[in-house]
């Protein structure tokens, strides 16, 4: 591999290409925005490990590298609040993305949930399989293999991860407290603790019905909007919920410190649809900047 190959599908992001060579080139070719510093000290770990796969993908994407000390308007409009952060731009809008300095094996992964090298990777049946288990056949065979395994601390964050899609927060939560430092802070971590966060807002809230009724009663009870956004998101209802957190941020954006931005990051973190999120994303940087 040539160092010319290397840097062919890496490149600068600034405000001035970021409509064309982003937003889009992202129409015809997937770009993978790294948001960095030259003093972040994980986005000299990760940085290196994504231009190595930039290259052997060889223009399955492209990867963009935003300074954020010298693009503070770009970083604004994508919420980046720590560094790095990475964000999948497809079809002209975000669709997933991650904060922090991953393995190359998470990162590797992250990729092949999106695409492929130009030579396609073999089928892993074994994850496919695992794909399909319900969530408490996932617990069973979890606490199988972390009885047969202790030390396994990867084990015990997939447990949490599942316990939360069970619906078992307080589990979730015991599970998460209880990890090592050195998986606080891993991606599926931080979203799992957004969720649970989220959850916790309900502790003690009035039902649906009640929280509406306060809503079309006078439409500025803040509080009961916000939980009632929450309420929504946690429901299955996600754009009404997001609805309910823009509705704050147009009317009241300093309301409680803020607190429609951050309920809005939180529930982008935690929600699985792309083009939703996107969509969102986009609706909130409108009325941000």
């Amino acid at each position: 591999m040539t160092a010319d190959t290397a840097t062919s599908h890496v490149f600068e992001v600034d405000e001035l290409n970021f409509e064309a060579d982003v937003l889009q080139a992202s129409l015809t070719t997937p770009i993978l925005v790294d948001f960095w510093a030259t003093w972040c000290e994980p986005c000299k770990v990760l940085g290196p490990m994504l231009e190595k796969l930039a290259a052997e993908y060889n223009g399955a994407f492209r990867l963009g590298k935003v300074d954020v000390d010298k693009q503070q308007q770009l970083a604004g409009v994508f919420g980046i609040r720590s560094i790095p952060t990475v964000m999948l731009i497809k079809d002209g809008q975000p669709l997933d993305g991650f904060a922090g300095a991953l393995p190359e094996g998470q990162l590797r992964e992250f990729l092949s949930r999106h695409m492929q090298p130009l030579e396609a990777a073999p089928v892993d049946e074994e994850a496919d399989a695992a794909s399909a288990e319900t969530p408490d056949q996932a617990i069973n065979r979890l606490q199988q293999e972390i009885a047969a395994a202790p030390d396994k601390s990867e084990l015990k964050l997939d447990l949490a991860l599942a316990l939360m899609r069970a619906g078992n927060v307080a589990g979730a939560e015991a599970e998460l407290n209880a990890l090592p430092v050195k998986l606080a802070t891993d991606d599926r971590a931080v979203r799992l603790r957004s969720q649970l966060d989220l959850a916790r807002a309900l502790d003690g809230a009035p039902s649906l019905a009640e929280l509406q009724q306060r809503v079309q009663t006078d439409d500025k009870d803040w509080t009961a909007r916000d939980l009632l956004g929450v309420r929504l998101l946690l429901e299955g209802d996600a754009a009404g919920g997001l609805d309910q957190f823009l509705a704050i941020l147009q009317h009241a954006r300093d309301w409680s410190d803020g607190q429609a931005k951050k309920r809005l990051l939180a529930a982008f973190a935690t929600l699985d649809d792309a083009e939703l999120v996107g969509r969102y994303r986009r609706k909130m940087a409108s009325l941000l900047f």
